[in-house]
Parts: C-alpha cells; structure tokens; sequence
C-alpha cells in the first residue's frame, strides 16, 4: 500500500487529464451479454480520432487492420512507430479503420467464410471469438511461435481464453481482466467513524464471503440510511457468477470437449447469498441491471453503494466518469466460499488474430505479440489504456507498478499491481468462451437473473433447471 493516502481533492490539473477522452458508458449489446459489453464499445474513448488512419513507414511493408475501439489504433500506431525504430530493416505501415462493433465483426466473419478481404490484424471482442476461431488454421494464423518468447511471463488463463480446440493460440490479448474488489473507503470512514487506516484493516481482514457479509452488516448499521446499500447485484451481468464458478474451479460451458451444465453449485450458492442479501437490505439491484453503465457510474458517485467486485480494467471507468472520486477508493481480493479457493477471473477482453489472407502473415503475427506481450507494448497498454496487463514480469518492476505519474495509479488509495500481485497468476480463473456462451448469457441476462433476484423468494434450483433446458435445447 501507499506510504501515505491520496487526497481526495487532486489537483485541477490531474483532474483534466483524468476528463480527457471521455465518452459514453453506453454500450451497443453483444452476444456476451452486459458482461462484456461497455468493455467492447468503450473500451476507453479515442484520445485522437482515427476511423481511418495510416501511420507509420511509407516505404515499409504495409499491413492492413480492423479495430471497433479508436484508442486501440492508437495503440497501434504508437507501437509502430518504436517497432520502425527497433527494426529499420524492417520496418511497417498500418491502415487502421475503426468499424462500428457488430458491422466489424460481421466483416470479418463474412471475409474469413468467403476466403478473401480480410485484413492483416484485426482485433475480436472475447464474446464474438468462438465465431472467428471456428475455422482454426484455415482462418486464424497460429500465434504459438511468434507468442514463445513472451508466455514464461504471461497469464496462462488470459491467453487460453485465445485458444482453439486444437490448442493453439490465436488471439493476442490486451489485459488479463482481472476480477477484484472495489472499495469506497472514505465512504465507509465517515459512515463507521473510522479513520481510513482502520478502515482499510477491516478490508484487509476480509477472507471469505461470511467475512464480506459481516464488514457490510456493520457499515449499513452505522449508515442507518434508507437507499443506502454495501454493494449492488446484476441482472444484465455475469460478474458476479464468472467469479463464483472460478471459486469452485467450475465452467459451466464445458468447454470445448463436455456440454453445458448451469445447475452448479457454485451458482447456485452465489444467487442464493444474493437473495440473501437482497432481502436484510445489505444489497440493492444495480440500477440500469450493472455497474457499467451512466446509472451505475453516478450510483457510485452518490455513495448508494460502496463495494462490488469488477475487472480490473474498470479501474478507467472510475477516471474516465468519476474523476471526483480520486482518492476515495481502495482495490482488494475478492472473497471466496472457501478458504484456499481462487480468488479472481478474467473477465472481457479483445484478442487480436492475424488472418491466413495477409501476405505477410509472420511479421504480422510477430509484430502484433510484439506490441501486445513485450515490456514496451505493455508499458503503453498500461499507462493509456489503464489495463492490467498479461506480462507478469512487468507486476514486480518498480518504476512500472508504482510509478505515481500514471494516473491510475495515483487515482486509487493503493497501487492496482500490489494487488494483482498479491492475487497471483494461478489464483486467477478462467471461464471458457465457446460456441453455447452466447446461449447461456443471453438466457441468464434476460431471465435467470430478474427471476431470483427481481424476486429473493423465487426458487434457485427452478431458475437454474430452466436455463438448463433452454441451454439443452441448443447444444
């Protein structure tokens, strides 16, 4: 943690730059339902507009990609720009044009089918890859090789979310998605009449789900205030639920190789502790169905709740939306069932493949692991994406996790990678995303989810036998 506590009032400087690039928390739906969907449209608004941009040599081999996110060509570019440096013996041109998210994907898919007009690179949101992956090598070039000197550092669960059936790697990724715990602790300090160290210890002490549970009790006793809540449950979302399964070390899509089954106990016992919680008044139902939309960010602002678990590449939400936040928040592990159990998933993400169509499909793939899992690429997706990045390597880097000019660093009360660390990359599940994810989300988003927790007295093992059914019906 941070020798000292960052004010809360920062100063009129830093707050400006924490407004720059600001853009809508709403969010076109996806197939991956509410889970991924800010993330995919927004995934942080274009500090520069490039729909259409080319950058880099002129006279260098020219590469073609497709992105839905503006900001993600920047990243590229810039990148380009260094690989120029590094290699001028070798050096590229990119044409990036930033596609509306379903009419990109759709492009892509109808290219790959057809065998002709795909791009170089294009990136994939996680919950449209099952499609792309589909036609494995015949489509997607393997990037196994050209990720081998990289993958001793990088999060083994992260980078099987890019695989295929057939065990290669095919998309690159821009963050591990992390799941933690946000805190509000200045919230909490004045509510408990607590000083914020104090405050911060009773976090820390927080082990299990009973342990949560009990911290809540005794922040919304000492509030004593109508409309105000310890933490909101989702129905447009499956955070809660992707963390319940990782707990377990359950998946219920099973995979590439078993069926689907959603009657797990690990659903079941989350959706039962939310009803629980639902009915004593430590909970509330996050407005607009998740915390990922403008609802949700100025539920937050309002201190109508003060702890809910997300990704870790909502930390730009917060400074991006929330700037006057500043200081105010504490980043934690998340609970768990059982001690000795994970404790986080990935959640969301981009991979990004290179098509068989390039004619220059080998310095396309080594550029793009270059540029997404090297110590540069990383150090960039960090400090203007504020995503926690794959490359464990750069977790333990001083002048990286704990450099104070990087704005998400000094946002938050302690520093993101301390966590991330404490976490560890084995303790971070995964859930797969294949051909029936579509299914089950969409079922749970619009059904499960309002079913238990619209009404705490509907039966759990009745909501989860008829998401079984309609998933059956698919597989």
């Amino acid at each position: 943690m941070k020798k000292k506590l960052v004010s809360s009032l920062m100063s009129m400087a830093l707050v400006a730059g924490l407004l720059a690039g600001c853009g809508s928390g709403a969010a076109t739906e996806t197939s991956e339902g509410a889970t991924e969907t800010a993330e995919a449209s927004t995934e942080e608004a274009s500090a520069e507009e490039i729909p259409n941009a080319t950058f880099g040599d002129a006279n260098g081999t020219h590469l073609e990609m497709w992105t839905f996110v503006e900001l993600h060509g920047q990243h590229y570019k810039d990148m380009a720009e260094v690989w120029n440096e590094q290699n001028p013996d070798r050096t590229i041109e990119i044409t990036c044009t930033t596609y509306p998210y379903g009419d990109m994907h759709t492009k892509l898919l109808t290219a790959l089918e057809a065998g002709t007009g795909a791009p170089d690179i294009c990136d994939v949101e996680v919950g449209q890859f099952p499609n792309v992956v589909a036609g494995l090598d015949q489509w997607l070039v393997p990037l196994d090789d050209y990720a081998s000197p990289y993958m001793s550092t990088m999060v083994p669960a992260r980078m099987q979310t890019y695989q295929g059936e057939d065990g290669h790697y095919y998309g690159a990724p821009y963050h591990v998605g992390a799941t933690a715990m946000y805190y509000n602790v200045a919230a909490m300090s004045e509510a408990m009449g607590l000083s914020q160290e104090e405050v911060i210890a009773k976090i820390d002490a927080v082990k299990t789900w009973s342990d949560y549970e009990a911290l809540g009790k005794e922040y919304v006793d000492a509030i004593g205030e109508e409309g105000k809540y310890w933490t909101s449950v989702d129905t447009g979302g499956t955070d809660w639920l992707w963390l319940a399964m990782a707990e377990y070390g359950d998946d219920w899509t099973g995979g590439f190789d078993n069926p689907a089954n959603c009657q797990l106990d690990s659903v079941k016992n989350m959706l039962t502790m939310q009803q629980s919680w639902l009915k004593s008044g430590l909970a509330e139902i996050s407005p607009d169905g998740h915390v990922d939309l403008e609802a949700g960010f100025q539920n937050i602002m309002d201190h109508n709740i003060v702890s809910f678990p997300k990704a870790l590449w909502y930390m730009s939400r917060f400074t991006n939306y929330m700037p006057e936040e500043a200081g105010n928040w504490y980043i934690a592990k998340c609970p768990v069932f059982q001690d000795g159990q994970k404790c986080s998933v990935g959640i969301g993400g981009t991979g990004t493949v290179v098509t068989q169509q390039s004619e220059n499909k080998e310095l396309a793939a080594e550029f793009l692991c270059w540029a997404k899992m090297s110590d540069e690429g990383e150090q960039h997706i960090w400090d203007k994406l504020g995503f926690d990045v794959c490359n464990t390597a750069m977790w333990d880097k001083d002048s990286f996790a704990h450099d104070d000019n990087n704005q998400f660093n000094a946002y938050f009360i302690n520093y993101p990678y301390d966590v991330l660390n404490e976490i560890g990359m084995d303790n971070i599940g995964k859930i797969s995303v294949v051909a029936i994810s579509p299914t089950i989300n969409e079922y749970v988003c619009t059904t499960t989810l309002n079913e238990v927790l619209e009404d705490p007295d509907y039966s759990v093992d009745d909501a989860l036998q008829e998401l079984q059914d309609a998933v059956d019906m698919e597989q």
